[in-house]
């Protein structure tokens, strides 16, 4: 019996012996491969860690290699951080690849306070010596100071300019009687859980080519091509008070949110909070893109796009939407609530609190998405109008609906499955030249992208532009 183990034993160490390459390559033609030359970290913000980024090294010889070190170089390599086959460190010896496979490099930054209102390109390389032959993978990364702020209170009036980016932790609130005003192109990130809270007025104005931005703070891509600007849930939103009055926002692109934008009054108030729209993108929300309760909201030339409780909720107040898209096609979750969402209606949705009935005049805009669109399919009774709108829903024209598109598809340019959420308008949609001039506020004459609604008006937020053959835009 021991005899019958003993050979057992050599046999299999045979085997196994057979089944390990023996040996390793020690030809220069059989250097690694690397899945990159460059590797791309974008646009980060300094003295914060980056993303962690990862290029592959293929073996594609017949035997094993062994890469004699593993290093970073180049102008900053202080900045970076490496992990090699599962290991960390800046210096790595002797890493051994299997033939015809391949380990994995992570790579992550700290970039440094440069003192600039510009991106500041950072590079260094990793260098690998196998077999007497040297090769690199380029890091580059560009590195951007910002302006943080824990937990402030503005309590006199603040202007908060272009240049460096503004990051909020906890929170930014506008005391009463204070103003912040917005300069165009200022972006305002918010980390996990903050949120801006205005007591006082926020007079946001961007252009066409310099908006605002309201967005989280994380940066690079969730997987793949897909970018964190498409995730909700990266900061809380954006809160106006009882105590607000007189806010404006301008070619405002505010995402990401949890709880999107909520404005809120006191009922019965005779000075109720107000807030002006114009050419804004809200987007991309959790929960409601935007809630007024009891307060007042003039949107003009508007996108409310992506929430995963519906778009806009208007409660008591008076209210007008005028050329505005609300489009939904929530991507993260099931969408649990009509697009335009009406409460405090009439007595028949009385909610108590003794204050007057929802106003609203919806001109020239567009409800379609998917879900419903309407919360109200009978607004008999009620002091709110949707004239010269295209709908989702299958109806007809009344006292309160009059020349709407019916159960009509508009034919936006998004791909949701591309990830695309782009609601102008395609080359053959009914909403081209299916407003009513008359009805185009002043305010709303021309678009986010500086166009012109001339005489025959295109119905939503976006004048129709043809597509340019082998273009995007």
């Amino acid at each position: 019996m021991k005899k019958l183990l003993y050979t057992l034993l050599i046999l299999l160490a045979a085997t196994a012996a057979g089944c390990i390459e023996d040996g390793f390559s020690t030809s220069p033609s059989d250097a690694p491969h690397m899945s990159v030359d460059t590797l791309h970290m974008g646009t980060v913000f300094t003295e914060e860690g980056t993303p962690t980024y990862r290029f592959t090294v293929h073996n594609r010889a017949s035997k094993s290699i062994s890469i004699s070190s593993v290093t970073l170089g180049g102008d900053n390599p202080e900045c970076f951080r490496l992990n090699v086959d599962g290991f960390s460190g800046r210096e790595f010896y002797d890493v051994e690849i299997r033939a015809k496979d391949s380990i994995y490099v992570f790579v992550a930054a700290t970039l440094p306070a440069n003192g600039k209102n510009v991106p500041v390109d950072i590079r260094a390389t990793v260098d690998f010596l196998a077999n007497g032959v040297e090769k690199s993978v380029v890091l580059d990364a560009q590195g951007r100071d910002a302006v943080r702020l824990h937990a402030v209170t503005l309590d006199s009036d603040t202007d908060f300019p272009a240049g460096r980016p503004y990051i909020v932790y906890d929170s930014l609130v506008v005391a009463p009687g204070a103003t912040l005003r917005v300069a165009p192109g200022a972006e305002l990130y918010f980390h996990d859980g903050a949120h801006m809270a205005v007591r006082g007025s926020l007079y946001a104005a961007g252009t066409p080519d310099t908006p605002v931005h309201m967005a989280g703070d994380r940066t690079g891509n969730v997987v793949a091509d897909i970018s964190f600007d498409i995730m909700s849930r990266q900061w809380t939103g954006v809160f106006f008070t009882s105590t607000s009055r007189d806010n404006v926002m301008v070619q405002v692109d505010m995402r990401n949110t949890w709880q999107g934008l909520r404005i809120e009054g006191t009922p019965g108030d005779a000075e109720r909070p107000s807030l002006s729209l114009l050419n804004c993108r809200l987007h991309n929300s959790a929960g409601l893109v935007m809630e007024a309760v009891h307060a007042d909201v003039a949107a003009f030339g508007c996108e409310f796009a992506e929430g995963g409780e519906g778009l806009v909720r208007l409660q008591g107040g008076s209210h007008v939407l005028n050329h505005c898209t609300l489009a939904n096609y929530y991507l993260f979750a099931a969408i649990s609530g009509p697009a335009l969402q009406l409460a405090h209606t009439s007595p028949a949705d009385d909610d108590s609190s003794g204050a007057p009935y929802t106003r609203a005049d919806i001109s020239n805009s567009i409800i379609y998405g998917l879900g419903t669109d309407l919360s109200h399919g009978d607004l008999s009774g009620t002091d709110i109008t949707l004239d010269y709108c295209l709908l989702k829903s299958a109806g007809s024209d009344d006292d309160n609906f009059s020349y709407c598109l019916w159960d009509t598809d508009p034919l936006y340019r998004n791909d949701r499955e591309k990830y695309i959420f782009d609601y102008r308008l395609g080359e053959n949609s009914p909403a081209i030249g299916a407003g009513y001039v008359h009805a185009v506020d002043p305010r709303a004459a021309v678009d986010a992208y500086g166009n012109e609604r001339g005489s025959e008006p295109d119905l939503g937020a976006y004048v129709y532009v043809p597509q340019q053959a082998g273009t995007a835009d």
